[in-house]
């Protein structure tokens, strides 16, 4: 079948309330460029479409049975109450179910919906974020990375001319968008002090392997990602790719830093790597934090760029994500100066 019937015939079928063991009123329907979220007011169930982007490959069923089973497995561990399994739609007839009779034909992840307004991103947006959870969230991310499996092959992923493979990839991809999202001049001074940065200070990446630092991390660590209420749950972890996983941890905490920065809470930054260190004991990562922190940077204002290529994303939205990669970019390029 082509894939774009089968996701819009999958979208139809799941769209139907009757469908749900729950029985909502109405589903609520979201799609990213990788998924399909359908939402009972109880539930989200999480399809993942049939796409290879290189870094994902969700092209047969079995991969997408298996990255699915990843997701589940790999989110329990800072979320082990909102992922509830992996469940399987079948075809009966000419019914499409939820349930492992009739013919298979696709996997869903299956979560319990979280209400939005205790996400982090809109809490700080409300100014409810405090030291005090701040402190919270770095106490609970110490004790995951503590307990994080290494082995030799994950460490391996920290290497510079392994971490450089990324950096090259970035800049790259980011070409294009040169006088569009990122001034040359911006582009260049990035560019080089990264280089500069793998030629200088090579032993720096070589002590954080030898300290245990290189872990199996979230990989996507965000405001967005957290969820504050009864408990901290940090959620949607990276499941499709180990090179976005198999980080230092220093990569890892500083993309919800940078996050930090980004909206302006420069305060809320400083305190969390504060805390983080002095809970951790790793001061090491003082000498990688302003360096990944560019890097993670640059990253959201690649992917912000991407969005310029979409020509059904609506003109209002293509602004909203030029202005966002802009600030990305502006902000990699500060984090540069000091290191």
């Amino acid at each position: 079948m082509d894939k774009e019937l089968q996701i819009s015939s999958l979208r139809e079928a799941l769209l139907r309330p009757e469908l749900y063991p729950d029985h909502p009123r109405a589903v609520k329907f979201i799609e990213t460029h990788i998924s399909l979220l359908f939402l009972t007011g109880n539930y989200v169930y999480k399809v993942k479409k049939p796409v290879d982007f290189g870094f994902l490959d969700f092209t047969t069923l079995e991969r997408r049975k298996f990255f699915c089973e990843q997701e589940v497995k790999l989110n329990r561990r800072l979320s082990p109450t909102i992922y509830l399994g992996v469940v399987k739609i079948a075809k009966e007839g000419n019914r499409i179910i939820l349930d492992d009779k009739g013919e298979l034909v696709e996997y869903a992840v299956k979560m319990r919906q979280i209400p939005e307004e205790f996400l982090m991103d809109k809490l700080l947006e409300k100014k409810q974020v405090t030291p005090k959870m701040i402190e919270a969230i770095s106490e609970k991310l110490v004790k995951f990375y503590f307990a994080a499996e290494t082995n030799d092959r994950i460490k391996s992923f920290a290497k510079p001319e392994r971490v450089k493979q990324d950096t090259d990839e970035n800049f790259e991809q980011t070409k294009k968008y040169i006088g569009m999202t990122i001034p040359r001049e911006v582009y260049e001074k990035v560019k080089s002090r990264t280089d500069d940065f793998f030629r200088i200070k090579e032993n720096i990446f070589h002590q954080r392997i030898a300290a245990d630092r290189i872990r199996d991390c979230h990989g996507d660590l965000r405001l967005e990602h957290i969820f504050w209420k009864d408990e901290i749950s940090i959620f949607d972890c990276i499941e499709f790719n180990e090179r976005f996983r198999y980080t230092d941890v220093a990569a890892d905490i500083a993309f919800l830093a940078m996050d930090l920065d980004y909206h302006s809470r420069q305060d809320l930054s400083a305190h969390l790597i504060h805390a983080f260190v002095g809970e951790s004991g790793d001061h090491g990562l003082m000498e990688v934090l302003d360096f990944y922190k560019c890097y993670r940077a640059y990253v959201r204002g690649k992917v912000e760029s991407f969005r310029l290529d979409d020509l059904q994303i609506p003109e209002a939205e293509r602004k909203e994500a030029l202005e966002r990669a802009k600030k990305y970019f502006d902000l990699a390029h500060r984090y540069i100066l000091r290191f």
